[in-house]
């Protein structure tokens, strides 16, 4: 009877050892409550759950409640304190990062549901349990080899863990091609060009669609087969060079009407070089719309009187 009562002490003995040499309890929130000591203390389960009993480690690093550290609670908040000799380890609740997971939270980065993501790699260390999450703006510029995408977990209060993940990714798209040449400041129109379905990388500049298109012109020649993009196509010029423009000038709250030449092509908002058809006069007004041109004269201020 005796010899059973010493193995089992011996048991007992062994197991809270184990638990204060590595086992440590694991916590999720910043804090740590009496819930969370009880699992090693039970003297603390007769605690409100949520009693607040000290900050939480960092995420990988542990914190050890030593038994005199106990034993100040046990008198705080009047507990046995007789069975608090041991300590108690605590650390971050910690778990494997989840492919499955990070490609849900870069699909909702990208408003895509459908977006076709492959994990080359992926971040190995432990994360705490949080949310997921990768912005559309860490998104580095890529193409069909695969890309390093930089996230963080979000835990605690507003906390961030950071985590990475080389993939490929690719999403349903359409593209504008040219069906034959395009000369270059003559504006496109439907016959030109056809729309294509593709898979491409999510760039942050899109590819513009086919309204997007149609009546801009291309800054230099594009030929057949070409895809268009916007930095190849250009606004068209509102007013071509040698073209009879219409001139609005306004002078206060008058407003007269007459004919120019335009000297130079312009668009709206540039200001341009006109001939006055009627005299001759050269002058510069701005474009404000298809073959149109406001001219504003600056008209001289009076002149102060000397003697006032």
């Amino acid at each position: 009877m005796i010899r059973a009562a010493r193995i089992l002490f011996a048991l007992a003995f062994a197991a809270l050892s184990a638990r204060a040499a590595g086992a440590c309890i694991a916590v999720a929130a910043d804090r740590v409550t009496a819930r969370d000591l009880a699992g090693g203390a039970p003297a603390f389960s007769s605690l409100p759950a949520d009693t607040d009993v000290g900050y939480a480690p960092v995420p990988g690093a542990r914190r050890f409640y030593h038994a005199p550290e106990l034993r100040r609670l046990a008198l705080r908040y009047n507990l046995a304190a007789e069975s608090l000799f041991n300590e108690i380890c605590v650390e971050r609740a910690m778990e494997p990062l989840a492919p499955e997971s990070v490609i849900e939270a870069m699909r909702q980065s990208l408003g895509n549901p459908e977006a076709r993501i492959e994990i080359v790699e992926l971040s190995r260390y432990p994360v705490p349990r949080g949310d997921i999450e990768f912005t559309r703006a860490s998104l580095p510029p890529g193409g069909p080899a695969a890309i390093l995408w930089r996230g963080f977990v979000r835990y605690g209060s507003q906390r961030h863990f950071a985590i990475w993940a080389r993939v490929k990714v690719t999403v349903q798209s359409t593209r504008i091609v040219a069906t034959q040449n395009l000369p270059a400041g003559r504006r496109i129109e439907a016959a030109q060009v056809r729309v294509e379905p593709t898979e491409t990388f999510p760039s942050s500049q899109p590819a513009p669609s086919l309204d997007q298109v149609l009546g801009l012109v291309p800054r230099r020649s594009i030929a057949a087969g070409a895809v268009l993009t916007k930095n190849l196509l250009d606004a068209p010029k509102e007013v071509e060079r040698g073209a009879v423009v219409e001139v609005e000038v306004h002078s206060g709250g008058a407003r007269l009407s007459l004919e120019g030449r335009a000297q130079n092509s312009g668009r709206r908002g540039d200001a341009i070089p006109i001939r006055n058809l009627a005299t001759g006069k050269s002058f510069s007004a701005r474009v404000a719309g298809k073959d149109r041109v406001v001219l504003n004269p600056v008209l001289p201020s009076r002149a102060k009187d000397t003697n006032e």
